[in-house]
């Protein structure tokens, strides 16, 4: 049985994409920053309900002796690691002018770092077995760039960039990598915006609609199929109609 790591995954668009997987017939590992995250929460349920073995493992993949535990701890469990999505990821918004250095460094350290920590560990283990898929969480933010979000913004362009070097890198070895770059989607962190900012957002969007968690994981399920076999280094952006 092949199997698939989703970081920050005890909800969200990370939880959907490991459902969405499990139902593809992956054994699952998920992940998150702290037990707390899996509280009155039945994605593990949900997830053992379509047959396959699933495990969650607490660690903050910003920091590297943590992934490394993790990785291995994978590994021991699973025997094997065939899909990484680097999903994990924090926002702390504000104009350039009033951004912390604080809040600069933190959104780097969880939405980029953690990515370099991951394609390292995660692809040392691909190279051996001659093959893997490594599926990253971009932005619309980070192709387009976003006011209020400069640190975002810079994590997600470079986590593009990022991308594209692992493909490079690791093709010859039969591992792809490409990116995902969600625009607006329906989540927790989009239900605590007001009315107005919301139809603002979505006059913006050419199909008049925000985006699901299910539309993000419908997409990975393809880039860590056997059709994407000969896709990689590319950046598939989901946003209805956003950019046009």
């Amino acid at each position: 049985m092949a199997t698939a790591i989703i970081t920050g995954s005890a909800r969200g668009i990370g939880a959907a994409i490991a459902l969405r997987l499990a139902k593809d017939g992956y054994d699952i590992a998920l992940n998150d920053i702290a037990e707390s995250c899996f509280e009155n929460n039945d994605i593990i349920d949900k997830i053992k309900a379509e047959g396959v073995k699933c495990e969650k493992y607490i660690a903050d993949v910003s920091k590297y002796d943590q992934c490394e535990a993790f990785v291995k701890s994978v590994k021991a469990d699973f025997g094997s690691i065939d899909v990484l999505v680097n999903n994990a990821g924090i926002t702390r918004d504000g104009l350039l002018v009033r951004m912390s250095e604080e809040n600069y460094d933190l959104v780097v350290a969880v939405n980029q770092k953690s990515v370099f920590n991951m394609t390292k560990l995660v692809g040392s283990v691909m190279m051996k077995q001659r093959s893997g898929r490594i599926i990253n969480l971009a932005s619309v933010a980070g192709l387009y760039g976003n006011p209020g979000q400069m640190n975002y913004s810079a994590t997600k362009a470079a986590i593009i960039g990022m991308t594209k070097t692992t493909a490079k890198e690791l093709g010859p070895r039969n591992i792809t990598c490409n990116a995902v770059a969600p625009g607006f989607i329906h989540t927790a962190m989009t239900d605590a915006l007001s009315e107005e900012l919301r139809a603002a957002m979505v006059k913006q969007i050419a199909m008049g609609r925000c985006g699901e968690v299910e539309e993000i994981a419908g997409v990975v399920s393809f880039l860590a199929s056997k059709d994407a076999s000969y896709v990689t280094g590319q950046v598939i952006e989901i946003s209805g109609g956003l950019s046009m």
